[in-house]
């Protein structure tokens, strides 16, 4: 019998909150692995712009979710629910706690809530024939064909209000018909970390991140898959593949990259309060607080 029966831990929290590092130090009082869930982490040759673990602190707690795929090859996030919640299943055959730790609330919830996402791929066509329209035309078709999934999508949402439409065109069914919840049956502990010094530690991890060689794995993954790879779009990169480009110098790209992680993480935050509600660790002594919720979960 396993000493924790289906019990799962979770550490969420936004970009350069510290996750990697706590997440380290639990995992080795706790003599477990951790599960990555990161949009971007999951791809390989993709090291110093999603600031994923080092290959010393991989050595040390071995890491699942990481380096699964190439980056010409996306993986949506119904493929990486099926994906995680095997290999979450496994650990806890082999009688080991699940310790699941990421910023990407939408792929945790998808493992945690049991999401069922609808398996529709992007169509390029169709989402430039919306986005020509407009928003405002975008919404009304949207309120016409799903009046649900509406009202739950802000007025001002391009992205998704183009989402739902393009589900309902592909499947001829509203999104929020789509979206069941079926949760497992996990006893699920999320813990939550936030730092009132966030902006420093961003601004920082930012001056690393060009310090250590964004611009130069930038450069890589631009020879091997070519400049329109869209991950290369996400923040850090695009502002890496500028410099490149002579469209702007590296302190321009730091102070970039830095206000838009800025605001990222305060979208995170946000996500993170009204979807999750996890117990926020004390920053005092967030590994001895860790420990306490932990041990307390598990008793």
């Amino acid at each position: 019998m396993s000493p924790y029966p289906t019990h799962v831990i979770i550490l969420i929290g936004p970009t350069a909150s510290g996750k990697t590092e706590l997440a380290i130090e639990i995992a080795e009082y706790f003599k477990t692995h951790i599960h990555n869930i990161d949009s971007r982490q999951i791809y390989k040759s993709m090291d110093i712009g999603t600031a994923k673990p080092s290959k010393n602190q991989q050595k040390k707690i071995k890491h699942f979710l990481i380096d699964i795929e190439e980056p010409i090859n996306p993986i949506n996030v119904k493929q990486f629910q099926e994906i995680a919640q095997k290999s979450i299943k496994r650990e806890i055959k082999q009688n080991n706690l699940p310790f699941l730790v990421g910023g990407s609330g939408l792929y945790m919830n998808s493992i945690t809530k049991g999401f069922f996402v609808p398996d529709v791929p992007p169509q390029t066509n169709l989402r430039r024939q919306l986005e020509e329209l407009g928003q405002e035309k975008c919404w009304d078709l949207l309120e016409n064909c799903d009046p649900v999934s509406a009202k739950k999508i802000n007025f001002a949402d391009q992205i998704r209000t183009i989402r739902a439409l393009e589900v309902f065109y592909v499947t001829g069914k509203p999104l929020s018909t789509l979206k069941v919840q079926k949760p497992p049956d996990w006893r699920i502990l999320e813990l939550g970390l936030d730092r009132n010094d966030l902006k420093e530690r961003i601004l920082q991890r930012t001056k690393n991140m060009f310090l250590s060689g964004i611009i130069e794995e930038t450069k890589n993954l631009i020879n091997k898959y070519g400049s329109d790879l869209p991950i290369l779009e996400t923040i850090g990169y695009r502002e890496a593949k500028d410099v490149l480009n002579n469209y702007s110098s590296i302190d321009e790209a730091i102070e970039l990259t830095t206000t838009k992680t800025i605001q990222f993480a305060k979208r995170q935050k946000t996500w993170f309060r009204n979807k999750n509600n996890p117990l926020w660790l004390n920053n005092k002594n967030l590994l001895k607080d860790a420990i306490i919720k932990i041990e307390s979960f598990l008793s």
